[in-house]
Parts: structure tokens; C-alpha cells; sequence
């Protein structure tokens, strides 16, 4: 599983690294995308749902990551 931590960006939307790393992902990888940025996390969250990607939600603190497996191709 690939981890992709975002939390302390202040230079840039935490957005950008996780898109990033969903577009270089190979078809099914497992991706761990952690945020401290609850308004990126849920908007990361409503994409996901409307790509019809499964994930899994946890919460630690200030910390939410979403763990979930990019789709496969066709």
C-alpha cells in the first residue's frame, strides 16, 4: 500500500499530492492518502464516491486518512 501524507501543506491544496499519486498509480494499487485538512478530505471523499471507489475512513485526532484500491482498467 502506497502512503501519500499531506498533513502541515501550506503551499498548496493537500489536493495536488493526492490526485498526483492517484494518476501515477498502476490500475488496482492500494493508495493511503492521509489529510489534516478536513475540507480537502471530504471533497477527496465525494470524488471517490462519484468514481465509484470503495474506501475506508479513519480517524486519528486531527489525522483522517482514506484508504482505497484505484480501478482497474477495462
Amino acid at each position: 500500500m502506497k502512503t501519500i501524507d499531506t498533513c502541515g501543506q501550506k503551499h498548496y491544496s493537500p489536493l495536488i499530492p493526492a490526485m498526483k499519486a492517484m494518476c501515477e498509480a498502476t490500475p488496482g494499487e492500494k493508495l493511503e492518502i492521509i489529510m489534516d485538512d478536513a475540507a480537502a478530505f471530504n471533497d477527496l471523499k465525494e470524488y471517490l464516491a462519484e468514481q465509484q471507489i470503495g474506501f475506508r475512513e479513519i480517524y486519528d485526532g486531527e489525522r483522517m486518512t482514506l484508504q482505497f484500491k484505484t480501478k482497474q482498467l477495462a
